[in-house]
């Protein structure tokens, strides 16, 4: 299996640099293009908090503080590229309305990469992580320090559809994996399943998997980090689970627990 394009929403900020480079030793796996996409803030947003009552001067003005901010970002941006460690690079920079060239830009990716900024909720492009997981349902990686792309991957395993998903798409990295560890708890689930079928499964496509069962409790993810810990996991495979955007929170609670604690590189589908 194969990925042909690896994207990168960028910020034009200094964390730029570092996510590319971990996506480029992705790219460099697959020799797929990797796709550094500038993502600015959206003039369009920002005109209706202007209102009637700004005089036309201080409104244009503001106009083209912001416009040359975005000039600024975009040119940070392509330098952040431009300087990273591999051939097969392009920079996307996408225009108003920008929540529709992001859709875009992730639909033709087969991955898109955050850093873990973002992830939690952090920064620029903090929005643009959760349109991409929850609206889109893209393929997501979350690059943490020690990614290589070959070592010990993990997961967390319920055989519900949401974890099947992400282990359908994360493919591809599990084929490069040195290790690859399933982490169930099926005695203690409300719901039964087998995780030697996704042994099977896996076999099926040439992926060797072994299983490491772990006690269930009210708060699985903790216990899935401490397992992936335990075996120096460098990735762990999960399902995420996402909630409508106008309610308190964006993601589930698993799903919080592990963009919010220190662990592995998270691959997430939702």
């Amino acid at each position: 299996m194969n990925w042909a394009r690896i994207m990168v929403p960028l910020s034009g900020n200094p964390g730029d640099a570092a996510v590319l480079k971990s996506a480029a030793v992705i790219a460099k796996l697959f020799q797929a293009e990797l796709a550094g996409v500038y993502t600015p803030s959206d003039i369009a947003d920002i005109m209706p908090w202007m209102g009637e009552g700004f005089m036309g001067g201080v409104q244009v003005s503001a106009v083209e503080s912001l416009q040359e901010a975005i000039q600024d970002g975009e040119r940070r941006a392509r330098a952040a590229v431009d300087g990273t460690d591999y051939d097969r690079k392009a920079v996307v920079t996408i225009a108003s309305p920008v929540w529709l060239g992001l859709s875009t830009e992730c639909r033709l990716s087969d991955l898109v990469v955050f850093d873990d900024h973002a992830a939690r909720g952090r920064g620029a492009l903090a929005e643009s992580f959760q349109q991409v997981v929850v609206d889109e349902q893209r393929p997501v990686l979350v690059a943490r320090a020690g990614l290589t792309g070959t070592g010990v991957a993990v997961i967390a395993w319920d055989g519900g559809k949401e974890s099947s998903r992400a282990v359908r798409t994360a493919l591809p990295l599990l084929e490069k994996a040195s290790k690859v560890v399933i982490l169930a708890a099926p005695t203690e689930s409300p719901r039964p399943y087998d995780p030697s079928r996704l042994v099977a499964f896996l076999s099926a496509r040439g992926i060797a998997s072994e299983i490491m069962k772990v006690k269930s409790g009210d708060e699985p993810a903790p216990l899935l980090l401490a397992a992936a810990k335990s075996i120096g996991a460098e990735l762990l495979v999960a399902g995420a689970f996402g909630h409508p955007r106008l309610q308190e929170f964006v993601f589930g609670g698993a799903t919080r627990s592990f963009l919010h604690t220190d662990g592995p590189s998270l691959f997430l589908s939702h």
